[in-house]
């Protein structure tokens, strides 16, 4: 697959999740956050398995136990990802919960250094520093009104991050990107299920009124999402992808604007901009100085 249609992939990706937004906030108002998680990643389950039987009929070679158990992590820091979202959106807006996820794309670089042990490019830490100013302007220009959700929200950018770098390792050399998003899927849904069932109420009427949103979030959202996420990160490059999967951020401040209502004050957008500011600078700065390197001597 050429490049740009890795990166359309990863786009239409972030557009898709942008509006997701809107219906994790919405779905809330008649279903609780666990049996919405449950519900929505069941449904990508469903439509991944087709796709994953197909591709397990047509392998050369059967499944490793060890690239299960490494899909298994990856299904971990999803859920992960997936429980600090939604219970942050309990408490803040569409607009803020975007944004701050998107920090997932500062966050990547900082735990390749700590984990991988790869020496970081200079511009990680003025793009980390833009990036807090940047929550600080978006919470209104003072940290006393920073919410729970919007700590909670980063938390989850954490776990998306984590989330990322995992699909960067193991994806490409396992060539099984279908199981992967089908087993990442089915760790969320049997680990929201196992969690809603002791925890929360569920009734039909809960169901019925939150029906559209968990349809869009485990069709779209998370099935289709997700799988064009992953198949789009084996063509194209890491900071080429992490640049078109933050688009997210824009388009969910797009649709909180348009569907909800939602109002962003001038000092906000200036947040807005200096945070997507700070994604760029990480991603595109190292591409750009990386030709300028003087070649080692042979």
């Amino acid at each position: 697959m050429p490049r740009i249609q890795a990166n359309l992939l990863l786009l239409i990706s972030g557009a898709i999740w942008g509006a997701g937004f809107v219906a994790q906030s919405t779905a809330m108002d008649a279903i609780s956050p666990l049996w919405f998680i449950a519900l929505r990643f069941a449904i990508a389950t469903l439509v991944a398995m087709p796709l994953a039987i197909i591709e397990t009929k047509r392998a050369a070679e059967p499944i490793k136990l060890t690239t299960v158990r490494n899909f298994i992590f990856i299904g971990l820091a999803l859920f992960a990802g997936a429980v600090t979202q939604q219970f942050g959106l309990l408490d803040t807006s569409v607009t803020n919960s975007g944004f701050l996820t998107g920090l997932y794309v500062v966050f990547v670089p900082v735990l390749t250094v700590i984990f991988l042990r790869r020496k970081p490019h200079w511009v990680i830490w003025p793009g980390a520093s833009m990036a807090l100013f940047g929550i600080f302007l978006l919470s209104g220009g003072t940290l006393s009104t920073l919410t729970g959700g919007d700590y909670l929200t980063v938390v989850c950018a954490l776990f998306w991050a984590v989330q990322l770098l995992l699909i960067g390792l193991f994806a490409p050399s396992s060539g099984r990107p279908m199981l992967l998003s089908m087993t990442q899927f089915a760790v969320c849904a049997v680990l929201g299920f196992a969690l809603a069932v002791t925890t929360e109420p569920l009734s039909f009427a809960a169901i019925e009124g939150a029906l559209f949103e968990i349809l869009y979030a485990g069709i779209f959202s998370s099935g289709l999402a997700f799988i064009l996420q992953v198949v789009g990160q084996r063509y194209t490059t890491a900071p080429q992808a992490a640049i078109f999967l933050s688009s997210e951020a824009l388009f969910a401040a797009l649709f909180g604007v348009l569907l909800l209502g939602e109002v962003i004050t001038p000092i906000g957008y200036a947040g807005c901009a200096i945070i997507f500011a700070a994604m760029l600078t990480v991603e595109i700065v190292p591409e750009l100085t990386k030709g300028r390197r003087a070649p080692a001597p042979a």
